[in-house]
């Protein structure tokens, strides 16, 4: 109990911190820079998941098919940027 009640408090000091902060020291992003980020941090996660299903596959057919969902998801990456 003594731990959660001392994460607590660090998780207020830290949002007391980001409040404190001025707003023009975060940049605002457009709409089409946050579905941008949206995307790459879901085919990131995609990947991940590709990559551990390969460490998993004993199967030829199926780690072939994984190789290739896993070069699409790079595709994609590279396109965003």
């Amino acid at each position: 109990m003594v731990a959660r009640g001392w994460e607590s408090k660090a998780v207020e000091a830290q949002v007391e911190a980001a409040n404190e902060e001025p707003a023009e020291a975060k940049p605002r992003l457009s709409t089409e820079q946050l579905e941008n980020r949206r995307k790459k941090a879901t085919l990131t996660l995609a990947r991940a998941r590709v990559l551990q299903q390969m460490e998993a596959s004993g199967n030829p057919r199926h780690r072939s098919m994984l190789e290739t969902a896993l070069a699409d998801l790079d595709a994609e990456l590279a396109q965003l940027g």
